[in-house]
């Protein structure tokens, strides 16, 4: 089964370097060797760095950066799902036959990407599927995907998020983490890299991190496979020099270019004169090597995730299996739960939709009183409304959209409910018993009470949906902290009277408090002018009583106080 979602839009390119600063580099000197001058009179690419170096104020790198590297990800995403909209990579079981991944080159598909054992056998990139399967017949070929592959990096990019506040996709295969905020939140640099590390592996990615002080040499020391950890920046120069120009991901003209001239290392770049540089191969890779080096800032585009879950898991085959559909969306409500964790917040409403080959696909609306985050809960919601889901045809995939994220609010108590003997008692709060008989007899059937702006008793409350948002239709200020009866009286009861005193149930009442005088309504046709008293009973329970003002002074009961 295979799972995808559409990539949000996304800038990737980082903001370019600005005239002003371009116009302030030193491009003057002598040509390159061969040229008429005498080099070693002319500046080099290398010559600043010691006045640089006397120069920079202490402590000029507060930015540490992580990069992570993933040369394999084309075979590691052909050989895995993806779950959490892209955000966490489920490694999938283990595969018994060698894997390649083929990649269309004029019309005809060629290696790619093989795995250690298809290597074993002799396939190498850059062969044809035909000889690789000459070599190999059990051989696996996988087409490559760049959509999954934008996803995969996506979801790594959410997924790193919890470990620092600024993560970048520098390149396909690339992303880049600032962690020098990070480190006192993990215990310091090694164990935030073994974090970190041991994670992609779970996720089942082949990575070669590395950290340095600037983002284009930590991706340079990752693509050379050197593990490298650079925090003072007087190593950063030392440790660079001896990278292979292949490390730079330059053009291959390039690098052909450099390496006929004897040029091999990013030392020996920087051993050339700037001009010359420049001239020969243009301004563009020379402010690579500054930036590198931290002469010149290196802006990056930071990653923001989506703030609303959205997931598709796709399948195969058409599934017509109703026990493995709901495997399937509680796979996706695990990672509709990921999600919200690392944001700490939760959602009332839920949709899925099963897709179909040929009609129109079916869809499945779930709803919370609050804001809800758990998988459990959801599913045991799903479970109860699945068991009334009509397919019309089968399943081809399944997509899972989440409504806005709220802040989460806690419970207030919970009910206690026995099951069949013998088995463990559980708990429930309020909210949950009416949204699993919501979920049975339909959101008609349950209803909640809000408060509405009115002084008017009658008219102070009104029932609404336990589903729809409550915060669009509560008072802001419940503050007033009226005294009001728990239980009112449809219609207010006639109560007699004795001497000008009501008696209930035989009983004259004593009063408590009042009176509470309620006079409005005069613009419709039911105003009152009432007077309102807390009274108790012989048996002490309390009641709400009021006597008209402009009618008949007789007494009558509104409500009991719990």
């Amino acid at each position: 089964m295979r799972r995808a979602c559409k990539p949000p839009v996304m800038g990737r390119e980082a903001a370019p370097t600005s005239l002003a600063v371009q116009q302030d580099l030193p491009l003057v000197g002598a040509r390159l060797a061969g040229d008429n001058r005498k080099s070693h009179q002319q500046p080099r690419l290398d010559s600043s760095l010691a006045a640089a170096a006397a120069l920079r104020p202490q402590g000029e790198f507060p930015r540490l950066w992580f990069c992570v590297w993933l040369p394999h990800l084309p075979l590691d995403v052909g050989a895995r799902l993806t779950r959490d909209n892209g955000q966490r990579p489920l490694p999938s079981p283990a595969r018994r036959a060698p894997t390649a991944v083929v990649e269309e080159q004029h019309g005809i598909h060629r290696i790619l990407l093989a795995d250690a054992d298809a290597r074993a056998a002799g396939v190498m990139p850059g062969q044809t599927a035909s000889a690789a399967l000459a070599l190999l017949p059990a051989l696996e070929l996988e087409e490559r995907s760049l959509l999954r592959e934008q996803q995969a990096l996506e979801g790594l990019a959410t997924w790193l998020e919890q470990f620092s506040s600024f993560v970048s996709i520098a390149d396909h295969n690339v992303l880049l983490l600032e962690i020098a905020g990070s480190l006192c939140l993990f215990d310091g640099l090694q164990a935030l890299r073994q974090k970190i590390s041991r994670g992609l592996r779970e996720l089942g990615f082949t990575a070669m991190p590395a950290i340095a002080p600037t983002p284009l040499a930590a991706t340079w020391l990752a693509r050379s496979g050197r593990r490298a950890c650079i925090r003072d920046e007087t190593n950063l120069v030392p440790a660079l020099r001896k990278l292979s120009i292949a490390c730079l991901n330059w053009p291959a003209a390039l690098c052909e270019a450099l390496t006929g001239m004897g040029v091999t290392t990013v030392g020996d770049c920087l051993r050339l004169p700037r001009e010359g540089f420049t001239r020969r191969f243009g301004a563009e890779y020379l402010l690579a090597l500054d930036r590198a080096l931290g002469h010149l800032p290196d802006p990056r585009n930071s990653w923001r995730s989506p703030e609303r879950f959205c997931a598709d898991f796709e399948m195969t085959e058409e599934q017509v299996d109703r026990e493995v559909l709901l495997n399937i969306c509680n796979e996706l409500l695990q990672s509709h739960e990921q999600f919200l964790l690392a944001r700490q917040t939760g959602t009332q409403r839920l949709c899925f939709s099963f897709f179909h080959l040929k009609g129109p696909a079916t869809e499945l609306r779930l709803g919370c009183a609050q804001a809800e985050r758990s998988a459990s809960h959801w599913f045991e919601l799903l479970g109860i409304r699945f068991e009334h889901l009509v397919l019309p045809e089968p399943v081809i995939a399944v997509r899972l959209r989440s409504g806005m994220a709220q802040a989460l609010q806690a419970e207030s108590g919970a009910l206690s409910f026995h099951g069949k003997p013998g088995e463990q008692q559980r708990r429930f709060s309020i909210t949950q018993l009416a949204e699993r008989l919501i979920a049975r007899i339909g959101d008609q059937s349950v209803q909640a009470t809000s408060m509405v702006a009115e002084h008017r008793p009658h008219y102070a409350w009104r029932s609404q949906s336990l589903l729809s948002d409550w915060s669009s239709n509560t008072l802001d200020e419940p503050a007033q902290y009226l005294e009001r009866p728990l239980w009112m009286l449809p219609e207010p009861a006639l109560l007699p009277a004795d001497s000008g005193c009501p008696i209930h149930q035989g009983c004259r009442l004593r009063f408590i408090d009042g009176p509470e005088r309620l006079e409005t309504g005069w613009w419709d046709e039911d105003g009152i002018s009432r007077d309102y008293y807390t009274a108790a009973g012989q048996d002490g329970r309390r009641l709400w009583v009021f006597r008209n003002r402009n009618r008949t002074s007789s007494w009558y009961l509104h409500g009991y106080f719990g």
